[in-house]
């Protein structure tokens, strides 16, 4: 990290060379106090102009103001340009490259213009008055055309020093909001791989404890259930752990390398293994029927990701509220513009002794899911009893990069 000194506010090495410019106008307005018009008064005015250059940088408008006034001074004394009119020139510089409006740096030069006139009106013929006239012309020009050009590359530099630190923000913005969708994703994912996990051994364990002295062989089948469940979860716990760790932290890859790193880990779950989850469900005690309408096209992984995790979060959602013995109804309808799923249970299942916890992030996280596909979500109570969900998710049109909705 570079350190840079500063007096009042204002670079050292700035600072120092205005310094030296004041002291060298102060230098030959002294050196030439007794030979020059005017003497010691004209002296004065030029120790003037040199305080009055301490300043072009802060204030370049008033310096050249009052610049511009210690030499109307002169020319009106008749003293004849002095060799500490350079402060003129560098007034002129000043107000040109650092004033906030060019139009100062306009009006400056026009003022020296006049100024040119009126210090060549004191030469004594017409042809001397040319000659100085376009002299002083051309080198007061010179001077506000360079200051012009360094102006203008100087806010050009500014305005990449600019542009360059609005879109380092940018960045910044953008990898914060990242990292706040993976922690959102994760959340999720977690949420899909521990809560319906949990809640199917619960209900097996429940069951297997009031089973125990009843029905021995239930009871061991309600154990098997929830061994298997477990086992399931942890592997499915450490693969998306073994994602995290493989994406590398959030400076190398970022939220981006976790995404892409996931893909393999979202592409496993697809609607080839619905079947396997429905049994698992049927298992824990509903009575699962599957009916599939249509001919499945050829879904983006992402999609299938989202019809599984829907058929998966509804199935819990049966199994904690509906109850053991409930019968379920999973449809998956296709078209050629959408896929509709719809889980519905008749509500007459056995209700829990003591029914598993919910974190209430249910349809939050379906609807969730469903809106990254631009779907629509419906659930609530049917009127004969029991509880329905219905997703229909729209079709891509064309093949396109898409959004895993984990």
């Amino acid at each position: 990290m570079t350190v840079r000194r500063t007096v009042f506010g204002r670079p050292l090495r700035g600072v120092a060379f205005d310094v030296a410019v004041a002291a060298l106008v102060v230098l030959v307005s002294v050196a030439a106090a007794v030979n020059q018009p005017g003497g010691w008064a004209a002296t004065a005015v030029g120790l003037g102009m040199a305080v009055a250059l301490l300043f072009r940088r802060t204030h370049p408008s008033a310096v050249t103001v009052a610049v511009a006034v210690l030499a109307l001074i002169q020319v009106i004394a008749r003293w004849g340009p002095l060799i500490y009119d350079v402060a003129v020139l560098i007034a002129l510089y000043s107000v040109v490259k650092y004033g906030r409006r060019l139009r100062d740096g306009v009006l400056a030069g026009a003022v020296a213009a006049v100024g040119v006139l009126l210090a060549a009106a004191q030469t004594p013929n017409v042809i001397q008055w040319w000659v100085t006239a376009l002299w002083y012309a051309l080198v007061t020009g010179a001077v506000w055309l360079v200051a012009l050009n360094v102006r203008t590359r100087r806010l050009y530099v500014l305005s990449l020093e600019e542009r360059a630190t609005t879109l380092e923000r940018e960045r910044e913005a953008e990898s914060r909001a990242a990292v706040a969708e993976e922690r959102t994703r994760i959340a999720r994912e977690l949420h899909d791989v521990v809560a319906h996990s949990m809640a199917v051994m619960i209900v097996q364990a429940d069951g297997a404890r009031f089973m125990l002295d009843r029905d021995p062989a239930q009871a061991r089948t309600a154990v098997k259930v929830v061994a298997d469940t477990g086992r399931q979860a942890l592997e499915e716990m450490r693969r998306l752990v073994g994602v995290l760790r493989d994406a590398g932290p959030a400076g190398a890859d970022g939220a981006d390398g976790l995404a892409v790193a996931a893909d393999p880990e979202h592409r496993r779950l697809a609607l080839a293994e619905l079947p396997d989850l429905l049994a698992r469900f049927d298992d824990a005690g509903l009575h699962v029927r599957r009916t599939v309408t249509g001919a499945p096209p050829a879904l983006p992984p992402g999609l299938e990701l989202t019809v599984y995790r829907v058929v998966q979060e509804a199935l819990t959602n049966a199994l904690k509220h509906a109850g053991v013995g409930a019968g379920v109804e999973v449809v998956l309808s296709y078209t050629a513009e959408a896929v509709v799923v719809r889980v519905v249970d008749d509500g007459r299942g056995r209700p829990l002794v003591s029914p598993a916890p919910s974190g209430g992030h249910g349809l939050l996280g379906m609807r969730e899911r469903v809106t990254v596909y631009d779907g629509s979500l419906t659930a609530g109570p049917r009127l004969t009893g029991g509880w329905q969900v219905e997703v229909r998710l729209p079709l891509p049109s064309e093949p396109a990069t898409e959004v895993i909705a984990a």
